[in-house]
C-alpha cells in the first residue's frame, strides 16, 4: 500500500490531531520513556502484555513534533495483538514506509522514536520473562 504525499500527510495530520491510544495505562508491564537528543521530542511508552506474551493493551503520553506524535499513535495501533518477538522484530524501515516515507524521511528520528522506545520496553521485558522461566 503507497500513499502519495498528500496521503500521507493527511494521515500523519489525522493521527496528530486525532491520537489514538493517548494516555496512561495502568498496571503497564512496559512503561518507558524516550526522546531524542537534540530534538523535544519526548515520548512515553505504555504496554500491557499477557501471560501468552501478546500485546493487549498499548498507549503513549508526550509531546513533540506533528510526526513524532502521529507515529506514536500510529505505532500503538500497529502492535495491538503482536507477539513481542513480532514486536521486536518490527523495521523503522517499514515503520517509514508505512508513515509515509516520502514525507517522514526528513525526520527519521522523530517518526521512529516511539518505536524504538516501545521495542526496548518490549525487549527488556521479554528478557526478563524468559529468565524468570529459568
Amino acid at each position: 500500500m503507497s500513499m502519495s504525499r498528500q496521503e500521507a500527510i493527511e494521515f500523519l495530520v489525522d493521527h496528530y490531531q486525532n491520537p489514538r491510544n493517548r494516555g496512561p495505562l495502568e498496571d503497564a508491564d512496559v512503561h518507558l520513556t524516550g526522546g531524542n537528543p537534540g530534538c523535544s521530542d519526548r515520548v512515553e511508552m505504555y504496554a500491557k502484555v499477557g501471560e501468552d506474551g501478546r500485546v493487549e493493551a498499548v498507549s503513549f503520553e508526550g509531546e513533540g513534533c506533528t510526526i513524532s506524535m502521529a507515529a506514536a499513535s500510529y505505532v500503538t495501533e500497529l502492535v495491538q495483538g503482536m507477539t513481542m518477538e513480532e514486536v521486536e522484530a518490527l523495521t523503522f524501515e517499514s515503520l517509514m514506509d508505512d508513515l509515509g516515507r516520502e514525507v517522514v524521511m526528513a525526520r527519521p528520528t522523530c517518526a521512529t522514536v516511539a518505536l524504538g522506545t516501545l521495542k526496548k520496553g518490549i525487549h527488556e521485558l521479554h528478557m526478563q520473562r524468559k529468565a524468570a522461566e529459568k
